[in-house]
């Protein structure tokens, strides 16, 4: 058997011969209707909450993720400002912990018709602080969410592995949240629940929801629900955590798949996920579950942009979100284009080329071309 494992800039070309293999393959999901068609009518039909109605020169504060998400972020603008022409518009980019992004990256540039916040989490400057969650995350965010007379936080919806799925509230909170009160919401993926496809029970989500709501302004939602292809399939408006849920309802099932535990679990996944360690981190929690006691998870992903923030991916990713799922004795190994010295300095370990570790390690072995948004439930 021969597979092409996304990679990066190429497929990784992955030769198992007559190895005993499980190939675990994304759901494929019917041919997705138009996305604008089906976020106007999710906008037809909000849950949870009406459209609120706008005077001319209202202020409006419109919030799309930063590049490490693939979105129709252009779409969600326009299909916003057809509803609403006449208010003054900014566009804040969710840029939660990872900082200043490339605009052009992004597809939403400055002009005349609209004022643009590209966030910066790591300073004080424009953050408000109010108040603290139940769970003890401190909640500051930027003022562009206070001086607006409605937030819309748009999105799409998708497994996350430590928030349940992406989108919904997350816009604002950690999205335009301060870098460390973010840090201390993201420690709760060490508990049980903090899992991809939770969202009741989950404390991560749970706490970040919470902080939204000490967001005076009124907000609405507008979020895309993406299938395992990518593409929108299904669009959800209306109130930020009950429209939220339903459409997390929605893309579940999409994004479920069975496997067997095995002693050799390779897994990968398509850029922007392999573009960084940082992100690469998804694809190794989403695969942890379905490595046996004493084997080993290699990752896949080329890392053009490097590992990330070092500290911040060993200790704040990879000791507290990766590490606690996987098995006794699980070794993590990667198979990127970084150096072995970079490698030798983060948690995993370096492996010249995937070759070396089949040939290290004997019996069956599960394949996963594009791990990092499964739900997997193991076979028994």
């Amino acid at each position: 058997m021969k597979v092409d494992l996304p990679y990066g800039s190429a497929p990784y070309p992955l030769e198992l011969g007559d190895r005993e293999t499980v190939l675990v393959r994304m759901p494929v999901l019917p041919p997705a209707r138009s996305a604008r068609e089906l976020l106007a009518a999710a906008l037809a039909k909000p849950i949870g909450r009406d459209l609120p109605r706008l005077n001319a020169g209202d202020r409006v504060t419109l919030i799309v993720s930063d590049p490490t998400r693939a979105e129709p972020r252009a779409l969600f603008l326009e299909l916003m400002r057809e509803r609403y022409p006449d208010v003054r518009w900014t566009i804040a980019i969710a840029t939660g912990t990872h900082g200043p992004c490339d605009l052009e990256h992004i597809g939403i540039t400055r002009n005349m018709s609209w004022v643009v916040v590209n966030h910066d989490g790591h300073r004080p400057d424009g953050l408000v602080d109010l108040g603290t969650t139940r769970r003890g995350t401190p909640v500051r965010v930027h003022r562009c969410v206070l001086d607006a007379d409605l937030v819309i936080a748009t999105g799409c919806i998708r497994p996350h592995y430590f928030a349940g799925f992406g989108a919904g509230a997350k816009a604002i909170f950690p999205g335009l949240g301060e870098a460390n009160a973010v840090r201390l919401n993201h420690r709760l993926k060490q508990e049980p629940g903090a899992r991809a496809g939770i969202v009741v029970g989950n404390p991560c989500r749970e706490d970040l929801e919470e902080a939204v709501e000490l967001v005076p302004t009124s907000k609405l939602l507008l979020n895309g629900v993406t299938g395992p292809d990518g593409a929108i399939h299904a669009a959800v408006a209306g109130d930020v955590v009950s429209a939220f849920r339903a459409g997390a309802d929605i893309a579940r099932p999409w994004f479920t798949a069975r496997a067997p535990r095995a002693s050799l679990v390779i897994a990968s996944d398509r850029m922007p996920v392999t573009a960084s360690l940082y992100q690469a981190a998804k694809i190794a929690a989403a695969a942890a579950p379905l490595v046996a006691e004493g084997g080993t998870l290699a990752i896949v992903a080329e890392c053009p942009d490097g590992t990330g923030p070092l500290e911040t991916v060993n200790e704040a990713i990879f000791r507290i979100g990766v590490l606690p799922r996987l098995a006794p004795g699980v070794r993590l190994v990667l198979v990127s284009s970084l150096a072995k010295a970079d490698v030798d300095r983060t948690l995993l370990e370096h492996a010249r080329s995937l070759e070396s570790v089949l040939a290290g390690t004997p019996g069956p072995v599960v394949v996963i071309p594009e791990a990092s948004q499964l739900i997997f439930e193991v076979a028994t």
